[in-house]
């Protein structure tokens, strides 16, 4: 395993561990941002783009997920080949472009286009940040790496529909996609100065759809990997129907617009809390213990949020409160779920994470798009979205653990690059 120092192979200077953390959560936070500070926006963008369905608007996000989803497995092979810096840098250039095209959209065809190239820009960030922490990092130090970019990319989430709201005070729908463009703009520049190749030259490997496809092979073929994979398509599924359901829930069922990016805030605060504690607690308990445990607890809080909801009603202050509870849940279940999936794929990192990518956000994005088209003035779609979601990454970690949870963490890792 590398020294908290990542490896330098240029004259550059060199970047320290916080820093490296720092860069590694701030090109996770891309896509958040990409995703959340559209939010508040949706109401405008529909009204100027003709969109007369409520629920047409949610393509808007969902069309960014479908391209995030659908190019994640080219990159990884082109990482592993001309290395992460190149390829990054490429993507951020392209998500600033895509971002400038989407905000002088006229029309709601042209902005589903230009969504779905700024996904697809975007997924770059997926894939390669977790093929550079892998580079740099493995087993539980990897998932405190993880869970440390995870806190700070947070921030994106809790602050993206303030920001969002904050803009369109003082200027239309279009300067939000300007902000994104000189956000990916700053960080290219950023990691071009700061950040020299994480992979090593003897790990490149040449583009051969032969070795690409058994590469693939390994991926889908490992019960630990493709069952965490599924796991996590599962629960992070159940968050893209919250998210493309949060507007029309605060605007038409608590009437709560004014107060939606404070709430969107808490709710997304829990995940950056969850994520803080599990960088304290993963390397002394492992990452199979807390999360199956945080499975359990995500599972029976959507239990029982679902029968409050049908049975009792909802109001802002219950439904706050079930969201944050299950949402801490799911903060401790990500980085540790994407971490054991890609605990047996060190020697193939890009590909395998690129593949993992591809899998989990494309079912995700369908589970989303099934409990968002759903919403029906009401709060149940999306809680139902939670309980169903919790209980399909049950059955995913159950088969990656041959049906026995709470199993001490067990080292399964190729050598540390």
């Amino acid at each position: 395993m590398l020294s908290p120092t990542p490896p330098q192979a240029g004259s550059q200077p060199a970047i320290t561990f916080r820093e490296f953390v720092a860069l590694m959560a701030a090109l996770m936070s891309i896509n958040a941002l990409g995703i959340d500070t559209m939010l508040p926006a949706l109401p405008d963008i529909a009204r100027d783009l003709g969109m007369t369905d409520e629920n047409q608007r949610q393509w808007v996000i969902l069309s960014y997920m479908f391209g995030f989803g659908l190019t994640q497995l080219v990159y990884g092979p082109l990482a592993d080949r001309y290395g992460r810096r190149p390829v990054m840098l490429v993507s951020l250039l392209l998500y600033t472009a895509t971002s400038m095209i989407a905000s002088f959209a006229t029309s709601f065809e042209t902005m589903i286009v230009a969504r779905t190239l700024q996904g697809m820009a975007a997924a770059a960030s997926r894939v390669l940040v977790v093929s550079m922490v892998r580079d740099c990092y493995s087993g539980r130090q990897m998932a405190r790496v993880m869970s440390l970019s995870f806190i700070v990319f947070l921030a994106a989430p809790i602050l993206a529909p303030t920001v969002g709201k904050l803009i369109l005070l003082v200027a239309p729908w279009e300067a939000i996609f300007h902000a994104l463009a000189a956000f990916a703009a700053g960080l290219a520049i950023w990691m071009t100065m700061r950040l020299d190749e994480t992979l090593h030259p003897e790990y490149r490997r040449g583009i051969n759809l032969r070795e690409i496809a058994s590469a693939a092979r390994q991926v889908v073929s490992n019960r630990c990997s493709l069952g965490y994979t599924l796991g996590l398509s599962m629960t992070f599924g159940a968050m893209i129907g919250f998210i493309t359901s949060a507007q029309q829930l605060f605007t038409d069922v608590f009437a709560a617009e004014d107060i939606f990016p404070v709430v969107f805030a808490v709710i997304a605060g829990s995940m950056g809390l969850a994520s803080y504690v599990n960088s304290r607690i993963v390397l002394r308990l492992g990452s199979r213990p807390v999360s199956h445990t945080a499975l359990v607890g995500y599972i029976t809080i959507g239990a029982i949020h679902l029968a409050s909801a049908e049975f009792i009603g909802e109001t802002l202050v219950s439904f706050t409160m079930f969201q944050f509870a299950i949402m801490f849940c799911s903060g401790l279940l990500g980085s540790n779920f994407g971490a054991m999936a890609m605990e047996p794929m060190g020697a193939i990192a890009g590909t395998a994470s690129s593949v993992q990518g591809t899998i989990s956000t494309l079912i995700a994005t369908l589970i989303g798009i099934a409990v968002g088209q759903s919403f029906n003035g009401s709060s149940v779609p999306v809680v139902m979205g939670f309980f169903v979601g919790g209980i399909g990454a049950l059955l995913a970690v159950l088969f990656a653990e041959r049906g026995k949870l709470f199993r001490p963490q067990h080292s399964m890792a190729a050598p540390a690059q």
